[in-house]
C-alpha cells in the first residue's frame, strides 16, 4: 500500500538512479551519451545546476572517469554513467580510484556486447568485467539493480559504500531495467541515510593521507583544506609517497582488502524469497530476477518448494550467504543474460552441495517468467 501522505512518481530506472545520486549528495557528473544510459546524463544536466551541483559533458569516457576522480579528491561527492564500450574505457582511471582510495560511483547500464555489439538490448555480460576489467590485485564493491524503486535506493547505498569504505563502487543495471517505468514512491530527503567521508581529526602538520583507522579506512582531506595530499597511481607509503618497500606494499594490499572484508555485513546485500523451505532455489540478479520471482510465485503454486536469492551485492560474492542454502536444498538454478558469469561464483563455492544448473541466453532477448518455469518444472 501507498503511504497517501507521500508523492509518488512514475519513473523509469535511469530517472531513479538520478534521484538516488541527488538523495545521497552527489554534486558531479561527468560522462558522455550512451545508449542506453543516456538519459541519467540528460536528467543529471538540467537537475544538478539546480542544486548547485556541476555537470560537463566529456569528450568521451576516459576524461569522465577522470574528471570525476579529480571532482571526488576536491571533495565533491562524484558519479560517472555509461554501458558497455564505454566501461571498457574508463578501466585504467577506475583502477587508479582504486589505488589512490577515491570514493565515486560508476553506473553501467548494461547492453549486448563485445565491442558496439547490441546498443538497444539487454545483456548482463559485464559482470565479470565489472570485478576484474581493471588490472592489479585490487577490491571492488559491485551492486545490481532489479527495479525502478532499486535503481534510487541502491544507488543511495552505492554512495554511502563509496565514502564509508572510500573505494569507488559500480552499479551495474541493464536496459530491461533502466527503461522500464514503475510508479514509485520515494522518500522524503530527510529520510534517506546520507554518509559521508571521513575528515581528518589532526592539524595539517600531522595528517598522514593514507594511515588507516580501525577499518582500515584513511580520513580524506579536501584538496584546498590546507592538508598536504599527495596522490599518485604508484604503489605509496602512508604519506602518499611511491615506495618498493617490500613490507610498505605488502601491508598497502592488505589494508585496502581488509577495509572491504571488515565491511562485509555492511557490503553484501541479498534479497530471499519463499527460503525457509525451499529444496530448490534460484539465484538471479537485475532484471532476471523480476522474471525468477514471477516463476518461483507460479511454481509454489503447484507445489514445488522453491526460493529466490536474488543478488544486490554481485562483488564480494556474499558466499557467506549462500553457502547455507546450497547445504540445504538439492539444486540451485541460476537464470543469466550471459553465459555464466555469476554460475562460475555459484559453482566456486558449491564444493558439490547441489547440482548447480544454468540457463543462459546472448541472444539480445530477454529471459522470460516460463523459461525459468520450465527449468523448475524439469528440476
Amino acid at each position: 500500500m501507498y503511504d497517501q501522505g507521500k508523492q509518488r512518481l512514475l519513473l523509469q530506472g535511469n530517472e531513479a538512479i538520478v534521484q538516488g545520486a541527488l538523495a545521497a549528495g552527489c554534486r558531479f557528473f561527468a560522462g558522455y551519451p550512451i545508449t542506453p544510459a543516456s538519459e541519467i546524463a540528460e536528467q543529471l544536466s538540467v537537475e544538478l545546476p539546480a542544486v548547485g551541483g556541476t555537470f560537463i559533458q566529456m569528450e568521451d569516457e576516459i576524461a569522465g572517469m577522470g574528471a570525476i576522480i579529480g571532482a571526488s579528491l576536491a571533495g565533491v561527492k562524484s558519479m560517472t554513467a555509461t554501458s558497455g564500450p564505454g566501461f571498457s574505457l574508463i578501466q585504467e582511471n577506475l583502477g587508479f580510484a582504486c589505488v589512490a582510495e577515491v570514493p565515486c560511483v560508476i553506473v553501467n547500464v548494461m547492453r549486448g556486447g563485445p565491442s558496439t555489439g547490441l546498443p538497444t538490448c539487454p545483456a548482463q555480460g559485464d559482470v565479470q568485467m565489472a570485478r576484474w576489467g581493471t588490472h592489479g590485485d585490487h577490491p571492488i564493491v559491485v551492486l545490481s539493480v532489479s527495479t525502478v524503486m532499486d535503481s534510487f535506493t541502491i544507488t543511495v547505498k552505492a554512495f554511502n559504500i563509496a565514502e564509508k569504505y572510500r573505494v569507488p563502487v559500480i552499479l551495474l543495471s541493464d536496459e530491461i531495467v533502466a527503461h522500464t517505468r514503475e510508479c514509485v514512491e520515494l522518500p522524503d530527503i530527510g529520510e534517506v541515510k546520507v554518509m559521508d567521508r571521513i575528515r581528518p581529526s589532526v592539524p595539517p602538520d600531522w595528517y598522514k593521507p593514507y594511515e588507516g583507522d580501525a577499518r582500515g579506512v584513511p580520513p580524506m582531506a579536501s584538496f584546498g583544506d590546507g592538508y598536504r595530499h599527495h596522490v599518485t597511481g604508484l604503489i605509496h607509503d602512508e604519506m602518499g609517497f611511491p615506495t618498493q618497500n617490500p613490507r610498505e606494499v605488502e601491508s598497502f594490499h592488505k589494508r585496502l582488502a581488509r577495509k572491504i572484508t571488515r565491511g562485509f555485513p555492511d557490503v553484501q546485500m541479498t534479497r530471499g524469497y519463499f527460503l525457509d523451505d525451499a529444496e530448490i532455489f534460484v539465484i538471479a540478479y537485475g532484471a532476471v530476477a523480476r522474471s525468477a520471482l514471477r516463476a518461483v510465485q507460479d511454481a509454489r503454486e503447484i507445489g514445488i518448494k522453491v526460493g529466490l536469492m536474488q543478488l544486490i551485492t554481485l562483488f564480494p560474492f556474499p558466499r557467506r550467504t549462500i553457502t547455507p542454502l546450497l547445504k540445504q536444498c538439492r539444486s540451485v538454478l541460476v537464470p543469466e543474460m550471459n553465459l555464466g558469469q555469476i554460475s562460475r561464483e555459484v559453482q566456486r563455492v558449491n564444493e558439490g552441495f547441489c547440482t548447480v544448473v544454468k540457463h543462459n541466453r546472448v541472444d539480445g532477448k530477454f529471459i522470460t517468467p516460463r523459461e525459468i518455469y520450465s527449468h523448475l518444472i524439469k528440476i
